[in-house]
């Protein structure tokens, strides 16, 4: 979202000088959707169907999510094994923020929004199940924070999506839609219970630089240009 500095005229809030803004990088993204409701549905389905066959059946599972999207995907899952299977597993959520490798370089403060593992992981068989696969040092670190709970069974690991690019050896068991992507990519996934919509985008990153051509306005109405999340 462009934002708009309130300043008096004659400052620049934003850029050093007039030059400064001149030559400024320009971040554009070009923007593609590679799964929509019914995909996501679909790939859900087939996980589901692939955990119970993989594990002979649902018994001493667990599902945890990494927040904040792989919880809601677990919970999904969740509810289409007790619909066909008639067993309710149990469900956790891990927020792995201060387990990240990348810590300090992420934020000062870091925004926690709580782990909650209400039961003993203890000889269970542990479904790790995230968005995104990417580089693979989230789900590191995911791991790490899970054995601080106690030593499960075994760990498995389910995503939506595998982006490829790991960084880790890292693997998952269980993949929704594997998508070949170039480093300059963001896939960014949407899910209902956070974005309010089902989809999954794939964002073209381009940087161009060059001098723009000087403008006649007063310095207050500079603004940044629009800067897309990441996944």
């Amino acid at each position: 979202m462009s934002r708009q500095p309130s300043r008096e005229k004659g400052d620049c809030p934003l850029f050093s000088s007039l030059d400064e803004w001149q030559h400024m990088s320009i971040i554009t993204f070009s923007m593609k959707t590679i799964m929509g409701e019914s995909e996501i549905r679909r790939a859900l389905t087939r996980i589901v169907h692939e955990i119970i066959e993989k594990n002979k059946g649902t018994h001493n599972l667990a599902l945890i999510g990494i927040k904040r999207r792989g919880d809601h995907i677990a919970r999904r899952i969740a509810q289409r094994i007790q619909k066909g299977e008639g067993t309710k597993l149990l469900i956790g959520a891990l927020d792995i923020t201060l387990y990240r490798d990348d810590l300090q370089l992420v934020a000062e403060t870091p925004i926690l929004e709580g782990t909650d593992i209400p039961f003993d992981i203890g000889k269970k068989t542990v479904i790790l199940i995230d968005d995104v696969l990417y580089t693979g040092r989230t789900i590191r670190a995911a791991i790490e924070e899970l054995l601080d709970f106690g030593r499960p069974k075994a760990i498995q690991l389910a995503v939506l999506v595998d982006r490829g690019h790991r960084e880790l050896p890292i693997q998952a068991d269980f993949v929704g839609k594997t998508v070949p992507t170039a480093k300059n990519e963001i896939v960014d996934v949407h899910i209902k219970e956070v974005d309010g919509v089902d989809r999954v985008l794939i964002l073209h990153r381009r940087r161009t630089r060059g001098k723009r051509k000087a403008q006649k306005f007063p310095a207050e109405q500079l603004t940044m240009p629009d800067i897309d999340k990441e996944s």
